[in-house]
């Protein structure tokens, strides 16, 4: 893995626009690309889909504003996309998965996320 950027903006799947430091087309990025750094996170702010905190720091122009529980236990809402399939997910589907793992395509997710998900989230 290489952690030169390809590319700051991407239209994956089925037309979702992915923003970032991008090193690849599975939403790793300059900050965050193992093998299981495969998600990307709908920011509240823009509505638009960041593999990290500090891409959106680079380029968004704005603060972060976080989802508010009562948003995400909605599950109306699309906030997680698989970088491997490009599925969207709502919190709740992604954060059911106690093996991190897409519920679609399988791939493994980086269970250390969860570290950073009072950055994006008001849980």
């Amino acid at each position: 893995m290489t952690e030169k950027v390809i590319a700051t903006e991407q239209i994956v799947g089925d037309g979702v626009c992915l923003r970032g430091q991008l090193v690849d087309e599975a939403t790793r990025c300059s900050h965050y690309y193992s093998d299981v750094d495969v998600i990307a996170i709908k920011f509240r702010c823009c509505r638009t889909y960041y593999p990290c905190y500090k891409c959106h720091e680079e380029l968004a122009g704005h603060e972060i504003q976080r989802w508010a529980r009562a948003e995400l236990e909605e599950a109306k809402t699309p906030v997680i996309l698989c970088g491997q399939c490009h599925r969207e997910w709502n919190f709740m589907e992604y954060a059911a998965s106690p093996e991190m793992k897409c519920q679609h395509c399988g791939v493994q997710f980086n269970p250390k996320c969860s570290l950073h998900y009072d950055i994006y989230f008001d849980i």
